[in-house]
């Protein structure tokens, strides 16, 4: 039987340029009307007994070429556990071999997080006690913009995911999460509800997430770069959101992502803004130097550079919310790769690792939730 490879499914991504024996040479495809590109997903078919390899040869000129040394390829055969495979990175191909003991085996650039899955999700939480659903807005290709509401106090509190629709694990933290803030049996979870308002957004870029691309919207927009001007032609996927938080205000928000170079589970402030305070950036501090107390998967020392005086971009979501809320804002960045300083030689960091970071993040605003 030859090899069949294909992409045609929610989030598939790759190009096949040529099969030659046991290799297989092959391309990502870029987001539509962009020149981002860095996520891949596709299976491969008819090579039980057989070892391939895979080489991406465009690895070069995607979006984070720089995140390729050091990371693996995930690969799974059910679709449930993702493991990690011996990938290289060298003359600017991205190359990783698999032997296949299994009829179909699946390749992902991290753990897929379907929006088959996403709806699963948006309707069992939706069934929960005390939850209420709220559709914001639909997308440029009409899919409905999901908002999870839950508890009852008087703070205000946004948890918003994967406005870059490749960073997978983002929407695996906001499961966890979701389903931290409904478990009737935990006490920490009770308080919470009771003192603040859970406004939870699991996919803010649903139509990239089925197309297959890395950053960006159906229109090619990079939604994290719309939080200052919204328009329902470019980014309705902020506008709605961002209409509500006006309706709602915020005092707490985070924004969760991943990031292709750094090993690390890191949070990035909003250093910067015109209305920066020490008052207010020092609860965005402590909450990090909590967190990193709380779990062994949480560090401070590897981050991005922080913003000088009067320089915020305020395009992006973390200082748009801080300086038109004074709300303690902030990205959390979770790694493609692994938390070097607590590794998974198997597994790498993982959905299981995302998720269980959601229950150390809120355990960690418990602590906190008085002070905003």
């Amino acid at each position: 039987m030859s090899i069949q490879i294909s992409a045609a499914f929610d989030s598939g991504n790759i190009r096949v340029v040529a099969i030659e024996g046991d290799r297989v040479d092959c391309e990502i495809v870029l987001d539509h009307q962009s020149d981002f590109f860095q996520w891949f997903h596709f299976r491969v078919a008819g090579a039980k007994g057989r070892t391939l390899t895979f080489r991406i040869l465009n690895a070069a000129s995607s979006a984070y070429p720089f995140g390729w040394p050091g990371y693996k390829a995930r690969w799974s055969a059910d679709r449930e556990s993702w493991r990690m495979t011996d990938t290289d990175y060298a003359g600017g191909i991205l190359s990783f071999t698999h032997h296949f003991q299994t009829d179909i085996a699946w390749f992902a650039y991290f753990a897929p997080y379907s929006m088959e899955r996403h709806h699963d999700l948006v309707s069992r939480i939706a069934l929960a006690e005390g939850v209420t659903h709220r559709q914001l807005g639909e997308t440029l290709d009409g899919q409905p913009i999901d908002c999870l509401v839950v508890g009852e106090g008087p703070k205000q509190v946004w948890l918003y995911a994967r406005q870059h629709p490749g960073e997978s694990m983002a929407e695996w933290w906001m499961e966890g999460a979701l389903e931290f803030l409904t478990d009737e049996d935990n006490a920490v979870a009770q308080a919470l509800r009771s003192k603040a308002t859970f406004h939870c957004v699991p996919n803010m870029n649903p139509d990239g997430s089925r197309r297959g691309h890395l950053r960006t919207n159906a229109a090619g927009v990079n939604l994290n770069r719309e939080w200052h001007t919204p328009t329902p032609e470019r980014s309705p996927e902020v506008l709605a959101v961002r209409n509500r938080m006006d309706e709602t205000g915020v005092h707490f928000a985070m924004d969760v992502h991943g990031d292709e170079a750094i090993p690390a589970n890191f949070l990035a402030g909003f250093e910067g803004i015109p209305s920066w305070t020490d008052a207010l950036g020092e609860k965005f501090y402590e909450f990090g130097r909590r967190l990193a107390a709380h779990t062994p998967d949480f560090q401070t020392e590897l981050g991005y550079d922080k913003a000088p005086p009067g320089k915020a971009n305020l395009s992006m979501s973390t200082n748009q919310l801080a300086e038109r809320f004074g709300a303690v804002s902030m990205t959390l960045e979770m790694p493609f790769k692994d938390h070097d300083a607590n590794a998974d030689p198997e597994f790498g960091w993982s959905p299981i690792r995302s998720k269980l970071l959601a229950h150390a993040c809120l355990e960690t605003l418990a602590g906190m939730i008085d002070t905003l």
